[in-house]
């Protein structure tokens, strides 16, 4: 959640109350989650996979674009079926501020936990259809990996920032692009404390 960009990367937006509020909302992230992940629609396109009427995602692709998360596609489309893209560029969302009130906590939460249950949705379909769906140079192209370790919020910070190097070195070159043969993919990596996780007593006595 927190914005760690020690290798800089362009047009990383931190999120401010309003604009978080703007986007927290079940189907406009699930409307942000489709434009991102499959490329432009139009609202009718995004009605058909989110099981919802075109002037319903409409509206919430009038209200994101208000907010500046998703833009018109120049060139294409028009008056009457309009193609919307997500906003180039990486979002950052840090944890709210000790002053913060309820509602940005409660928006906050609301789109982290629509953003997980989104990456958890597409790794499920990856893993329930890969081996029907995808050709063999696909599936060993892929690669689903974690690793369990006990550090400290120190070691845990550098290992955030050197993936955050990483995927300003290898990921960011690779955005924008769409070759021939190329398809979405999605590639998930989340470092976290588990938090019914037992800390190992700090030998000054202090609990941190």
């Amino acid at each position: 959640m927190t914005d760690r960009h020690p290798t800089p990367i362009d047009d990383v937006r931190q999120l401010d109350a309003d604009a978080l509020k703007g986007l927290a909302h079940p189907l406009r992230v699930e409307i942000f989650d489709i434009l991102a992940v499959y490329g432009p629609h139009t609202a009718s396109g995004v009605a058909e996979r989110v099981g919802e009427s075109s002037g319903v995602t409409s509206y919430h692709l009038r209200q994101l674009a208000k907010h500046g998360f998703v833009r018109e596609v120049e060139g294409r489309g028009t008056a009457r079926e309009r193609w919307w893209e997500r906003t180039p560029g990486a979002i950052a969302v840090a944890p709210p501020a000790e002053d913060a009130s309820a509602g940005e906590r409660a928006a906050s939460s609301t789109l982290m936990r629509h953003w997980e249950q989104s990456r958890s949705r597409l790794l499920g379909d990856f893993i329930a259809r890969a081996e029907t769906d995808l050709s063999k140079r696909w599936m060993l192209a892929s690669s689903i990996s974690w690793a369990n370790l006990r550090l400290t919020a120190e070691q845990l910070e550098q290992l955030s920032q050197a993936w955050d190097a990483f995927s300003a070195e290898h990921l960011e070159p690779l955005r924008g692009r769409d070759e021939p043969g190329s398809r979405p993919v999605q590639i998930q990596f989340n470092a976290f404390p588990v938090i019914d996780g037992e800390p190992t007593p700090m030998t000054d006595g202090s609990d941190r």
